[in-house]
């Protein structure tokens, strides 16, 4: 019989590993991931503008979707077109959770904090938005996913916001396949397209200016008017 020779805090760490899922877009399984899909309408004027949610470890999405509902494994929106895997070695969520609940007027004992996983960091996040009113304007999808990454402290920070957030998954993000990539795009291509022989640069325009009103709304809600856009 052979002798098992790893050393005692090996093979302590390897029972208390939890295995990493791997990413399935097939089944809808992103684990550890911020997920995004192309909105209607909206997106097909402003092609970087979308939904987003948060997975659970085991792949399963969450994503604040309507008044007092956070759906679960169902993308509000259609199937996930990017997604940004979170590295868990970046996330502190025992350091930055005693923090994040004081601001918000929680409360736990230090044995609690000690315990506190990624799920359960979603998990106070989805009962939190359960209650929460949507407003794409001032809470929405954003807003849920900034709350989430806040408690999990990721980067070592909890000030992620709808600005910063936007801004990583539209940088760092990965394209599902080629198919997510036309499925995003083709829509404002055409609308583009249209606007253009119609209404040429009245069209064009418009349209700029209406991208100036929606993102510098959220601009101003998140730097200048602080309580203005929640989290």
């Amino acid at each position: 019989m052979e002798e098992n020779t790893k050393p005692d805090n090996e093979l302590m760490l390897e029972a208390t590993m939890t295995p990493i899922l791997q990413i399935d877009p097939q089944r809808a399984r992103f684990p550890f991931c911020i997920v995004w899909t192309p909105l209607p309408l909206i997106s097909w004027f402003i092609p970087f503008i979308g939904h987003i949610g948060i997975c659970r470890e085991d792949g399963v999405i969450l994503d604040f979707a309507g008044p007092n509902f956070v759906c679960v494994d169902h993308f509000a929106f259609g199937a996930v077109a990017r997604y940004l895997q979170i590295n868990k070695d970046k996330c502190c969520i025992s350091a930055c959770w005693d923090e994040y609940e004081r601001k918000d007027g929680y409360e736990h004992s230090e044995p609690v904090r000690q315990r506190m996983t990624w799920d359960d960091a979603l998990r106070k996040s989805t009962q939190e938005f359960q209650h929460r009113s949507y407003n794409l304007f001032i809470c929405n999808c954003h807003s849920f996913v900034a709350n989430n990454l806040n408690r999990l402290g990721y980067g070592g920070t909890n000030c992620w916001n709808v600005v910063n957030l936007a801004a990583l998954i539209f940088i760092k993000g990965h394209w599902v396949n080629k198919a997510a990539i036309v499925k995003s795009y083709l829509p404002f291509v055409i609308v583009l397209t249209l606007g253009l022989m119609l209404g040429g640069w009245t069209f064009l325009t418009g349209l700029a200016f209406f991208t100036i009103l929606l993102v510098g709304w959220f601009l101003l809600g998140t730097y200048c008017f602080k309580s203005l856009i929640q989290l």
